[in-house]
């Protein structure tokens, strides 16, 4: 029922950054720091091991350019390393320009209060999760750009469809929700959805949240009993929901 993940590497000389997107790769989240040992064909092997155990179904990895766009040192050690990884992944490896990431992922650390001392833990995973955010609003522009090249609507059709699942309840009722969003709250991951097949107005607008439990293929879906919780993580759905629609609103005014 989840979709493959992507992940990325922001690969640097000491350590590697780590980044995976939620199952529906709508956001990108930082995970562990991996510490590089001296043996290139070690490392890709290890990277190529923690993709596979994700279960993700593409790699994104960093690109180190210069400011001007031009290749340097450090971009060449990254192909290299690159190229370890493709022997070792059947993976696809999409390649990602990562050169404001480091920057953004300190101002990150910056507002959130971390020490000077403890930024070296995070800093690499942060900017790992740049990149990959990156990717995929990448990715979501160019799915939107080939829809406005005339895709047929059997196509479109597909893609509304494939967005659709079956949630059985306890008593064996089957019933088809529209994933909308998956958002996260708190460090916990909800998935919002709405009636696929909605019999009153009331039910074309209700919005049903539940959270998400487990990565890959053990991920499951549970109802958030918490009233109190259901509510706050609706007013989170409503607060991105609404940043979304301006967004949207922006790319079309450009």
């Amino acid at each position: 029922m989840i979709a493959k993940r992507a992940i990325a590497f922001d690969i640097g000389n000491k350590r590697i950054g780590v980044a995976i997107s939620d199952p529906f790769n709508e956001y990108a989240m930082p995970c562990e720091t991996y510490v590089r040992t001296r043996n290139i064909d070690a490392d890709a092997s290890a990277l190529a091991k923690l993709a596979k155990d994700k279960g993700v179904g593409v790699i994104v990895c960093g690109m180190p350019f210069h400011y001007d766009g031009s290749e340097g040192i450090q971009t060449a050690r990254t192909r290299e390393f690159i190229e370890y990884l493709r022997e070792k992944t059947d993976l696809p490896i999409e390649l990602e320009d990562e050169r404001f990431t480091t920057m953004q992922a300190r101002e990150t650390q910056i507002q959130g209060g971390i020490k000077c001392a403890d930024r070296k833990k995070t800093i690499d995973s942060i900017a790992a999760s740049y990149i990959l955010e990156s990717y995929l609003a990448r990715e979501k522009i160019k799915n939107k750009k080939l829809e406005e090249l005339n895709m047929s609507n059997e196509n479109e059709v597909y893609e509304e469809e494939d967005r659709i699942f079956e949630v059985e309840s306890e008593d064996g009722v089957v019933e088809k929700l529209y994933h909308v969003a998956t958002i996260e709250y708190n460090g916990e991951m909800y998935c919002c959805f709405q009636k696929a097949e909605p019999e009153t107005e009331e039910e074309e607008d209700e919005i049903i949240i539940f959270a998400l439990k487990g990565e890959g293929d053990d991920a499951v879906l549970e109802p958030v009993e918490d009233e109190d919780l259901l509510d706050a993580v609706f007013e989170e759905f409503c607060r991105q929901y609404e940043e979304y629609e301006a967004s949207e609103d922006e790319i079309d005014a450009e």
